[in-house]
């Protein structure tokens, strides 16, 4: 198997590498949704039409395995536990991923919209980078200060958030996507609405 021929598999669906993890003499590698083009892939799915809960994973599984499957890779979620898979600590091995002001991952390319949809686990080596960490050089870091109601000012308030989410006056995060995230100037033009909606509805 090949990075390139991984890549190859990857873009007809909409998928991207977003980076690598050592895991002995394997190599794990983070796939996230290559935005904008995932969204209209996804949404012309079967699973997004079939009104059977779960799609987007189901959706991922199917695809995800099919890739691996072709390349002899065993393909790794971060649904379908416990136990989870610590995709976590693998994204902040990889060195493109970071914890942001707001404490959520924050991606060198992806910014705060990023989203894993899976991994695969092959007999590569990781790829070296030299990304860095877009918080260290972002003016203001508006993310921090993005939130209308403050539910990242002492940790994550997720009940402030989402009382706000589901009333009139949370319209725009509902129907946009989270204030905080799209404030981060990285990867934020990168984002469908249809997609941030979806996604807005699932968080509630």
């Amino acid at each position: 198997m090949t990075r390139d021929a991984l890549k190859a598999l990857l873009t007809p669906v909409g998928l991207r590498i977003l980076g690598d993890c050592p895991d002995d003499d394997l190599v794990i590698t983070l796939i996230g949704p290559d935005e904008p083009a995932f969204w209209p892939i996804f949404a012309a799915s079967t699973e997004n039409k079939d009104g059977r809960p779960d799609p987007l994973d189901r959706w991922s599984r199917r695809v995800l395995t099919g890739v691996a499957n072709r390349l002899g890779a065993e393909p790794l979620f971060p649904f379908g536990g416990p136990p989870y898979a610590p995709f976590f600590t693998w994204a902040k091995t990889s060195g493109r991923f970071w914890a942001s002001p707001i404490n959520f991952l924050v991606h060198d390319e992806a910014g705060l919209f990023v989203s894993f949809r899976g991994a695969i686990r092959w007999g590569g080596a990781a790829q070296e980078t030299n990304a860095e960490q877009p918080c260290l050089t972002c003016p203001n870091q508006p993310c921090a200060t993005a939130c209308p109601v403050n539910a990242f000012e002492d940790g994550y308030n997720v009940e402030a958030c989402k009382a706000h989410v589901t009333s009139p006056a949370g319209l725009d995060c509902r129907t946009k996507g989270c204030r905080a995230r799209r404030a981060c100037p990285v990867g934020q033009t990168n984002r469908l609405p249809a997609q941030a909606a979806f996604h807005m509805e699932a968080f509630l």
